[in-house]
């Protein structure tokens, strides 16, 4: 049990730190490519911010424990939304004024449609998990043709700044983009070994396991960038990283998860975790995109409603628990 708790909290440190790394290296990659910046925050940050929900999830079906992959992605984008971007707001208002922003709003919303539409038969066949990577290589086109035709976008900016701050020399670069994605592997197997032993100990669902401890972890690299965004008064950036995160979790996450292994979905999961994920997911896109469409913005008042729904969600995850020990 002690080794197993060693494990979990090791491995999320190196998941974070290699992340971390994973995303600076392959941004710094992408710029000597010449990407647009634009394309660089759309695809290489927004999307590489979930490489941990991705390989934990991954190595989660492999081993048979879907509960633990659906738990980490839907757990993430809960998190991402309600813990990321309400204390975000809370510490400083976000305004969404980019157009490619506003409108991811609306195509998050209908893949999470369409992601929880999939549960009604309480199970994620292959060929479900084939459709929702169908639809990320179609969006993921979709935002290569956005980044290279929207110029002098507010997001763009964001991503200049970003980027430019400290140049990463190519050799550096590449160095990191290769040991950062072989350390998140590493640190994704640990990390999943441990969380399953928790769960054993505990006699606890994998499920739970991923909703919380996992989706806190593989989260907390969206979470310092929009911090660390937010800080700049780069608003679009630390929005765009969610929205990227959540569509990524969504569709290649639970995807990839259920290509390798079938998932049988509990209906918990659909009136608990997908209710909290979706109310979410419809409160953001009538933040961000306000009352008459011309951008919005998160207060700290809707700031602080986000955060109390997080902790009131997971205090029921907890209280679930600890009846059933």
């Amino acid at each position: 049990m002690t080794l197993a708790a060693i494990a979990v909290l090791g491995g999320l440190a190196v998941l974070v730190w290699s992340a971390d790394r994973f995303v600076d290296g392959a941004a710094a990659t992408a710029l000597h490519a010449g990407m647009p910046t634009l394309l660089i925050g759309m695809v290489i940050i927004g999307f590489g911010t979930s490489a941990p929900e991705m390989v934990v999830s991954a190595f989660s079906a492999a081993q048979g424990n879907p509960g633990l992959a659906l738990g980490n992605a839907y757990g993430s984008n809960i998190s991402n939304i309600a813990l990321i971007l309400g204390l975000t707001a809370l510490l400083s208002p976000i305004a969404v004024t980019s157009r490619v922003v506003r409108k991811e709003l609306p195509i998050l919303l209908l893949i999470t449609v369409l992601a929880v539409g999939q549960l009604f038969d309480g199970f994620i066949s292959r060929m479900d998990a084939w459709v929702l990577l169908g639809v990320f290589f179609v969006l993921m086109g979709w935002s290569i043709f956005q980044g290279m035709r929207s110029r002098h976008d507010s997001l763009e900016a964001d991503v200049d700044v970003t980027v430019d701050v400290e140049p990463m020399p190519l050799r550096k670069a590449l160095f990191w983009t290769v040991f950062g994605m072989l350390l998140l592997v590493v640190s994704s197997r640990i990390l999943v070994w441990g969380a399953v032993e928790i769960a054993r100990a505990f006699g606890v669902s994998d499920l739970i396991i991923g909703l919380t401890v996992v989706a806190i972890g593989t989260s907390l690299p969206e979470l310092a960038s929009a911090l660390a965004a937010t800080r700049k008064g780069e608003h679009d950036l630390a929005l765009g990283n969610v929205l990227g995160s959540n569509l990524f979790n969504t569709l290649a996450v639970v995807g990839i998860a259920g290509a390798i292994h079938p998932m049988p979905v509990d209906s918990i999961v659909l009136w608990r975790d997908c209710t909290v994920m979706g109310g979410l997911t419809v409160a953001l896109l009538v933040f961000g995109i306000g009352i008459r469409g011309s951008g919005g913005r998160i207060n700290r008042l809707e700031g602080a409603g986000l955060l109390v729904i997080y902790l009131s969600y997971n205090a029921y995850l907890v209280s679930q628990v600890l009846a059933a020990v």
